[in-house]
This record gives structure tokens, C-alpha cells and sequence, in this order.
């Protein structure tokens, strides 16, 4: 039997997954510091925050390709919430904010195209690409006290073949801003070749620095590029079972029409988006904040003891994050990554995650969701901690 090129045939779990696998068999705790699901680690969710879903106009069936005017509207004052001006007929809504960008890919992209994609970042983007026949080219990002965009990087990136530049702002896992002026350079290298700016801003409710926050760019406040700005309810209310994320789109007005009339083609032939989560979304954007909340406060409080606790140990250091879920953290390479995370889980009983998943240039580095229970987060780092006080005093 032939199967598609578009999934890969490698099937064989990696070294990790595996020795995962094998622990928990065995009944070992493992304090997980990758967990990413808010549901999953102890917040106080209302017990009624999904009543909204059951309501009895959910009964009824009236497909829109971009969903129901009235919640878009709620999507539409949720960026206003935000300082963001996003009108409800420049809205479309989808199931997650994955299906939002084969949308996109299927309306900018023929097969081998090619999209202009951060790295370090998330290594979902090059599966989403594969399944859409769409090719990747990275550009970089720089640590230098913060993150910074490498535009020569981006420069060579880009081609004739460039569709779209993806920007994540803020980045998973480095957890910094695409700054207000990078991101003019970006849409000034997109008009060059004539791509889009596909901005996913996702992890935008969660700010750890008020100073970086502040120098953000926005997609949206761009008039001079077509630009699409990702966000939905997994992140900004914590409520990935919801399934409703969206895309903005801005721009000059005559492109923006053209592109809203080929998406709505696009969105038309999936209408993926369920009646009752439509009808709850004003509702849960409003009732979620409670959720938002205290997911702001527990990455902020995870953070704190992260870069205190880290800072008693001079062979490592924190890669300052700006905002979101994630921290990244540089360790001494007394070897391999690979071996590094292998040696915190079978040895010290921590799980996270090492840089080579996200496409980090060079070792070591240790990817920390900040998102777990504080006791949980704090045991867990201090045995990352003391491996390497013991490394170092062994070395």
C-alpha cells in the first residue's frame, strides 16, 4: 500500500518518548515541567463556565463560512480589549488556530511554495506545512540579552517562491516580542516578494515583562501588507477543549477584499466550527478572564523562583522571557542534549524539554513550561539545579 508523502512514514518513537513510556510502565513519578495543557494542572475553573454551550439556540443549524456574526463581534471586542481595532467582517472562525494556518497555506500557497518560519520555534509548523505540500525556510532569531530578528537571515530566507513570513510574537518557546519595528522590516521584506505576515498571537494575554510588552508590534496596525493575526480560546481563556481560535485580517482594503473572498471559499468547504461554541463565545471570552487570571499568576510566579533558584547555580542561566508559558534555560554541554534530558528523567525524575525540538542553533539548552503546579515546578527545578552543581563540582 502507497501512502502519502505529506505524513511521514518515520514512525519510530524518539529516545525520550520511549524511555517515557517505559517509566511510567514501571509506576515512576515523573514531575512533567513540559505539561502545556491549562486544564491539567490544577486551576480553579467555575464549574459552570461551559453552561454557555448548552443554550437552545445551539439547536439550531444556520452555516456561516466565517461564523456567526455575533461571535465575531465577541472575537472582535476581545481585541479591543487588547488596544486592537479588528472589525467582525474582517473575522473568520476556526476549529484551532492549526486548522487556521492550513487555511492560510491552501489561500497563499500552491504545492512547493514556500513559507518563512522563526526559529528557534514550534516544530508543529513543519508538520502543518508537509500536510498542506508547502515547503519551510528558517530565519533567526537571536539571543543577546534578549531576542532579537536576525534580518539578514530573513533576506536570504525570502525568494520568489516566499508566500507567507510566520512571526509568533510572543515566540513559543523563547517567549519574546517581535518589537514594533521588526515588524515593519518584516512586512517591508513581505511587500518586496510579495508574501503575506501570518502573526500567531496566541500567547498574548500573558506578558512577563510590562517594559517589552509595551515595544510589541501588531500585526493589525499594519495598513501596508496583507497580514493575518491568529488567536483563540485554548490560550486566552485556557480552554483548549472549547475549539475555537480565528483569524484577523488586515491590510489595504482592496487586498483584504480579494483575500476575505478566497478564504470564505476556503472556510466554506470545512465549516468546522460547532453551533455551541459559537453561541458561548462572547460568554466564555468574558467568563474565562477568572481562568486568565490565575494562569498569569502562575507563570509569573514559576518565573520568579525559575530565575532565582537558577541563579544559584553560574553554569546556568535564563534566557529572560518577555511573555506566554515557557522559559528557556542555557546548560553547561558536559553532553549530548539528548542525553542531558534522558539523564534528568531516568536519574532526577524531571521531564522537559530539550532545544533540539524547537531548532535551537546549538546545545544545551532546557525548554520549562511555566504553566505546572508551583510545588511541582519548584521540586522540579531544584533537581535540574543540583545535577548540575553536582556536574559542575564533578567536572
Amino acid at each position: 500500500m502507497r501512502f502519502s508523502a505529506r505524513v511521514s512514514s518515520n514512525l519510530t518513537p524518539n529516545r525520550l518518548s520511549t524511555a517515557l513510556a517505559g517509566l511510567k510502565a514501571q509506576g515512576r513519578p515523573i514531575l512533567d515541567l513540559t505539561v502545556s495543557n491549562p486544564t491539567a494542572v490544577g486551576l480553579d475553573y467555575p464549574d459552570d463556565l461551559l453552561a454557555p454551550l448548552g443554550v437552545r439556540q445551539a439547536l439550531g443549524y444556520a452555516p456561516e463560512p466565517f461564523g456567526m456574526l455575533t461571535a465575531r463581534q465577541a472575537v472582535s471586542l476581545d481585541y479591543a480589549r487588547r488596544g486592537l481595532q479588528m472589525p467582525a467582517d474582517r473575522i473568520a472562525l476556526t476549529a484551532s488556530t492549526s486548522e487556521a494556518y492550513s487555511l492560510l497555506f491552501k489561500l497563499l500557497c500552491d504545492p512547493a511554495d514556500e513559507v518563512l518560519i522563526p526559529r528557534p520555534s514550534y516544530p508543529l509548523f513543519e508538520h502543518l506545512t508537509r500536510l498542506d505540500a508547502v515547503r519551510t525556510v528558517p530565519y533567526d532569531l537571536e539571543y543577546h540579552g534578549r531576542w532579537v530578528l536576525d534580518r539578514a537571515s530573513l533576506e536570504r530566507a525570502s525568494s520568489s517562491r516566499t508566500r507567507a513570513v510566520l512571526v509568533v510574537s510572543p515566540n513559543n518557546p523563547t517567549g519574546s516580542y517581535v518589537t514594533g519595528r521588526e515588524l515593519r522590516e518584516i512586512a517591508t521584506i513581505c511587500r518586496a516578494v510579495g508574501a503575506a505576515l501570518v502573526c500567531d498571537a496566541v500567547f498574548a494575554d500573558y506578558p512577563l515583562a510590562a517594559d517589552r510588552a509595551a515595544d510589541a508590534g501588531h500585526a493589525p496596525e499594519l495598513d501596508d501588507v496583507l497580514g493575518f493575526n491568529l488567536g483563540g480560546l485554548s490560550k486566552s481563556v485556557g480552554l483548549p477543549q472549547a475549539k475555537l481560535a480565528w483569524i484577523g485580517v488586515s491590510g489595504p482594503e482592496s487586498i483584504v477584499r480579494m483575500a476575505l473572498q478566497r478564504l470564505e471559499i476556503a472556510c466554506d468547504a470545512y465549516l468546522s466550527v460547532s453551533t455551541s461554541v459559537q453561541c458561548a463565545t462572547g460568554e466564555l471570552l468574558d467568563r474565562g478572564a477568572v481562568v486568565r487570571r490565575q494562569i498569569s499568576e502562575r507563570v509569573r510566579a514559576n518565573l520568579l523562583f525559575l530565575v532565582s533558584r537558577t541563579a544559584e547555580t553560574p553554569a546556568c542561566r535564563v534566557l529572560a522571557p518577555e511573555a506566554g508559558w515557557s522559559a528557556v534555560v542555557q546548560v553547561p554541554s558536559f553532553v549530548s542534549e539528548e542525553e542531558l534530558i534522558l539523564e534528568l528523567l531516568t536519574n532526577d525524575g524531571v521531564l522537559v524539554h530539550p532545544g533540539y525540538f524547537f531548532d535551537f542553533a546549538a546545545e544545551s539548552f532546557l525548554v520549562l513550561s511555566l504553566l505546572p503546579m508551583e510545588d511541582v515546578f519548584s521540586e522540579g527545578v531544584s533537581r535540574i539545579m543540583r545535577h548540575f552543581d553536582c556536574t559542575g563540582a564533578a567536572a
